[in-house]
């Protein structure tokens, strides 16, 4: 490209995570209006594009920025409430009562705003967000620069934010029209669970989806419990009504995906339904351990998230890449399962894909959004570096991320958030810690 780029970045390493899953020495990335125009080799770069702003990190990892394909944001502000409890003890005993007690559309702003800020400084570019008042999710995410695609909450029974299916649709339905041309905020459908959700408002919400060709995210076979119950109640299981009602296809991304039997797992794949692996949220519930490696031999697409904080308890990608890697190889009994290469995949393309977002980010190629990351090796935890992406999954930590943009435009720079007062933030969550605790 002719033009000159609004921005040269010259790591020690480009991590491109294209294909061929390529790693570049002494190579420039070149950025113009957002998106990448060229990845070249660092001499070129400088002759041809000499008067380009040019930014040097000769330490550094430039990586894809990490996208978060589930999560529920503003229950950072509910971490450590209640912990080391089983799912639905944990659920309906105290996360449900808190919620009926305290979300509203101020605990949604102060704790996704602790969230995304959390998430920028961990290297999280792009999220998926399901939780209440979306609204308030999408205005944040748009305010502060990051990439989020935000869910149309859709549940059987009414709550804070709605009455019920009717008014469910009607809010998700002008949420998707006000951003639906928006650069960085899109919507998906995103039903609770089937145990959450009667066919007639799947059947309904498969329509709109179709027509409106969004995404549809959904918590999927979390626990045996859930399972068992659904046969119990139903004579089969979540899997395979979701398959009655039309809904296990490439716009579907099941969430957790614990309890499969063989014939689930070929179904999930021969259908392109994604598969959202929360790892660390599964651990820590006893849920019990997702089939990643089955799932991926078969032919699925196995993207990660955090889950939400009040269940991991924190949202860092970093961490879930790394525990995905190694639960994979101990349920597989297969120390060659999800290598590091496969697990940097997890955590960026495979998410983007999952996310109607595989031809946006994800990944550093020419033609799609700088959603970058730069990743620090030279402190001692990550040295000696032998293998880039081996040291990025299983020794690196997000404390080493110094500088994150999103399509573009910079939003962390040295460690410091650029749109975003972690002071005030942080104020804030201690305002809302005394005021649940002393309820």
């Amino acid at each position: 490209m002719n033009a000159t780029p609004d921005l040269l970045l010259e790591p020690r390493w480009i991590v491109t995570v294209d294909a061929d899953d390529r790693v570049l020495e002494d190579h420039v990335l070149a950025v113009r209006d957002g998106r990448i125009t060229d990845i070249v080799p660092a001499t070129e770069a400088r002759e041809r594009w000499p008067d380009a702003e040019h930014q040097r990190y000769p330490t550094h990892a430039l990586m894809p920025g990490l996208v978060n394909a589930h999560t529920h944001a503003a229950m950072s502000l509910l971490r450590g409430l209640a912990d080391d409890l089983p799912l639905m003890e944990w659920l309906q005993e105290h996360i449900w009562p808190a919620e009926g007690r305290w979300v509203d559309e101020a605990f949604i702003h102060d704790g996704t705003e602790l969230a995304l800020a959390e998430m920028l400084t961990g290297g999280t570019t792009c999220f998926n967000d399901m939780y209440f008042f979306p609204e308030v999710t999408a205005r944040l995410a748009a305010e502060s620069g990051i990439r989020g695609v935000v869910g149309m909450i859709l549940l059987d029974f009414p709550t804070q934010y709605a009455e019920g299916p009717d008014q469910y649709f009607e809010k998700g339905l002008a949420l998707h029209d006000r951003y639906r041309s928006h650069p960085l905020v899109s919507t998906a459908f995103a039903p609770h669970a089937p145990y959450t959700v009667s066919d007639g408002p799947l059947e309904r919400m498969r329509t709109y989806a179709d027509e409106l060709e969004v995404p549809i995210q959904m918590h999927v076979h979390e626990t045996a419990f859930e399972c068992d119950s659904s046969v119990e109640q139903t004579g089969e299981r979540p899997l395979a009504r979701l398959e009655r009602l039309g809904l296990l296809s490439p716009a579907l991304a099941a969430v957790h995906m614990v309890h499969l039997d063989d014939d689930e797992i070929l179904a999930v794949a021969r259908s392109g339904t994604h598969v959202i692996h929360c790892p660390e949220s599964n651990l820590k519930l006893a849920s019990g351990f997702a089939p990643v490696h089955a799932l991926q031999l078969a032919g699925a697409n196995v993207a990660l998230g955090t889950d939400g904080a009040a269940s991991n308890n924190d949202l860092d990608m970093f961490g879930e890449m790394r525990t995905a890697a190694l639960l994979a190889k101990a349920v597989a009994g297969d120390a060659a399962a999800v290598p590091a290469a496969t697990a940097l995949r997890m955590a960026t393309i495979n998410g983007a894909r999952a996310l109607g977002l595989g031809d946006v980010t994800g990944s550093l190629e020419p033609g799609k959004a700088a959603d970058l990351i730069a990743v620090d090796l030279d402190a001692l935890e990550t040295q000696p570096v032998y293998n880039v992406t081996s040291q990025l999954v299983y020794a690196a930590s997000r404390y080493q991320v110094s500088d994150v943009w999103v399509a573009g435009r910079q939003q962390v720079r040295a460690h410091r958030l650029l749109a975003l007062d972690a002071d005030d933030i942080r104020a804030r969550a201690g305002d809302w810690r005394d005021r649940i605790a002393h309820d």
